[in-house]
């Protein structure tokens, strides 16, 4: 037995083009509620694509300037760690540097002589030329300029002797064993009736460090400057 073969039925464009038109005619712009479904939905779509649009432009641009400034921060962390990180590296080094720094501050310390002990260097300074055979015209030890960690004595001289034994002078003053500089250097012949002598006027400066009393002015005298 045969069985007819059905037709299928044929989709209807047209009336679907024309159902779709006469849904967004007579649209009422002040109630939208009461459009067909079709327009609605468009409607709701280019609402939210109008949305996005502002979200966009406005606030994803609010947050794309706090990533940039993040990122900045970033950054300038990043630096500041390679910078702690080779100080870190180095801190054994620093330290090395830092005692051996410690012991010539304190060997330096121990040429500086203490108050009770500067007249026993102003005696060797003028036994050092004494023991040279020169003449003291002036030895006057001038005021003492208090610093911030130690005291300078500015002492003015001027001797009388031979070339090299002023020569010999200096070089002894260098080499006692607490500080002496010898400061403004000037050498001219000397008079007439005293033959082949030199005459040389210097300063010579000598340091010491401070007392527990000196110490605690200056540090008074700081705070007092600070206010």
């Amino acid at each position: 037995m045969s069985m007819a073969k059905k037709k299928a039925p044929k989709f209807d464009f047209a009336k679907l083009q024309g159902d779709l038109q006469r849904q967004f005619q007579n649209l009422d712009p002040k109630d939208p509620s009461l459009w067909p479904v079709l327009p609605r939905t468009l409607l709701c779509l280019l609402i939210a694509a109008g949305m996005a649009t502002f979200l966009w432009f406005f606030k994803l641009s609010e947050f794309q300037d706090e990533l940039t400034a993040e990122r900045s921060t970033e950054q300038t962390l990043r630096d500041d760690y390679q910078k702690k990180l080779v100080k870190a590296v180095s801190l054994d080094a620093l330290k090395k540097q830092r005692e051996q720094i410690q012991q010539y501050v304190i060997q330096l310390e121990k040429q500086l002589p203490s108050k009770a002990e500067m007249s026993a260097l102003l005696s060797d300074i003028n036994q050092a030329g004494l023991g040279r055979s020169l003449q003291f015209e002036l030895f006057r030890p001038g005021q003492v300029v208090v610093r911030d960690y130690y005291a300078e004595l500015p002492i003015s001289i001027r001797v009388v002797g031979k070339y090299h034994d002023v020569g010999a002078f200096a070089s002894d003053v260098a080499n006692l064993s607490r500080i002496v500089t010898l400061n403004n250097l000037s050498i001219a012949p000397a008079t007439k009736d005293a033959g082949s002598n030199l005459t040389m006027e210097a300063t010579a400066r000598t340091f010491r460090y401070l007392d527990a009393e000196e110490i605690q002015a200056q540090k008074a005298a700081a705070k007092g400057a600070k206010k």
